[in-house]
């Protein structure tokens, strides 16, 4: 049986790049959540005017790839130490956050933080949020980076991303 999982973690090209080349993974959608606007439309999620987050959803299989499995990756993937921001991506829209769909989801992600803080310099600043409405991303973001890979932002930083998913987790690739 499927599950979903909602992750917030910067740019949603990177995540949903990452995400869907693992095993176990049959869908990612770029969208929006966690605002306060209906239907927000990219244009004000990047100004910061609906308080909304990138996110991808996902559904997996848990019988081919766990959620903790999903979890490292997303920590693995991005920088969880830092507020609002992933590199040159600031703002509220790139925050770090994880929406659980269940309790075991929730209590899951308060278990890898509690466990991979001691692995940062810096506190680990990651939400854990319940999962609200999820909106989806306008048509051209989703699949962004496999569509557009010499984008100059998808071959300056969605590549890297892609690259480390390749040789640290090689195995866990469809």
């Amino acid at each position: 049986m499927s599950e979903i999982a909602t992750f917030a973690g910067g740019c949603f090209w990177c995540l949903d790049a990452t995400f869907a080349r693992l095993r176990g993974v049959s869908q990612v959608d770029c969208g929006y959540m966690g605002g306060s606007v209906d239907a927000p439309a990219y244009k004000a999620v990047c100004a910061g005017d609906t308080g909304h987050a990138e996110v991808i959803q996902l559904t997996f299989d848990p019988a081919i790839i766990s959620y903790n499995t999903l979890l490292e990756l997303f920590f693995a993937l991005h920088d969880p130490t830092t507020l609002n921001r992933q590199g040159e991506d600031v703002g509220t829209q790139y925050r770090s956050s994880l929406f659980f769909h269940s309790e075991a989801q929730a209590l899951s992600a308060k278990k890898m933080i509690a466990e991979l803080a001691s692995q940062y310099e810096d506190p680990i600043v990651t939400t854990i949020t319940p999962a609200a409405t999820f909106w989806p991303a306008e048509t051209y973001h989703q699949d962004y980076f496999d569509q557009n890979p010499q984008q100059p932002y998808c071959s300056a930083v969605v590549a890297g991303k892609v690259r480390k998913l390749v040789q640290e987790y090689g195995d866990l690739l469809k």
